[in-house]
């Protein structure tokens, strides 16, 4: 009998993918025993309607660059070449065709994310399709993630399943506020994204 493949899919805006985001990845593939994780920057997202999203070519360098010397991490253009809104069900879909159907698949997102799940398209195929992960930081309200994984639990008969990852109070909105004050953002992202911030005048 082969082994089934295990696949994360990591999320994500990635404007700019930082240390939170590679630490997260990291520790969901090593808790949840996945194969490799494909980080999937968004094309069009529809959650970000309040704020310009960074040209996506530029993200997906960025993202690429970021998790260049990890073999367990790729790189999809999955959402980025998509036209129109991207939707987590059509990646999910994309990666179901793509993958043997002796392979599961595992979405890993951040818990703010999973507080608003119930208006995502088709959630319940969401939740059938794929094992969710809603990572935390420390410090985060778990009473009030707890309350929402009941409810999804008691609407959808599926489990979303909280990990808590260290050292992941980082933001994007935080590094580009930095790079528009010309402040520093050493240590919160790779050094291979901060020059490439820099060599493209990104956030300035």
């Amino acid at each position: 009998m082969s082994k089934q493949n295990r696949v994360g899919i990591m999320g994500g805006t990635f404007d700019p993918i930082h240390y939170g985001h590679l630490v997260t990845a990291e520790a969901a593939r090593t808790y949840f025993n996945l194969d490799e994780v494909i980080f999937t920057p968004a094309g069009n997202p529809p959650h970000k309607k309040n704020y310009t999203v960074t040209p996506a070519e530029h993200r997906y360098l960025m993202t690429a660059l970021a998790i260049n010397s990890n073999p367990f991490f790729k790189v999809s253009r999955v959402e980025i070449d998509r036209t129109g809104y991207t939707y987590t069900i059509d990646t999910l879909r994309y990666f179901a065709r793509e993958y043997e159907k002796d392979t599961s698949l595992f979405f890993i997102s951040g818990a703010d994310a999973v507080l608003d799940i119930l208006t995502w398209k088709d959630v319940q195929e969401v939740l059938n399709m794929c094992t969710f992960i809603a990572a935390t930081r420390p410090g985060y309200p778990m009473e009030k993630l707890k309350q929402k994984l009941q409810e999804i639990k008691k609407l959808y008969g599926k489990e979303v399943y909280p990990m808590e990852v260290t050292g992941m109070d980082i933001s994007s909105t935080e590094i580009r506020r930095r790079v528009r004050e010309k402040l520093s953002i050493k240590y919160l992202l790779p050094e291979s994204v901060e020059m490439y911030i820099k060599k493209h005048g990104i956030y300035g």
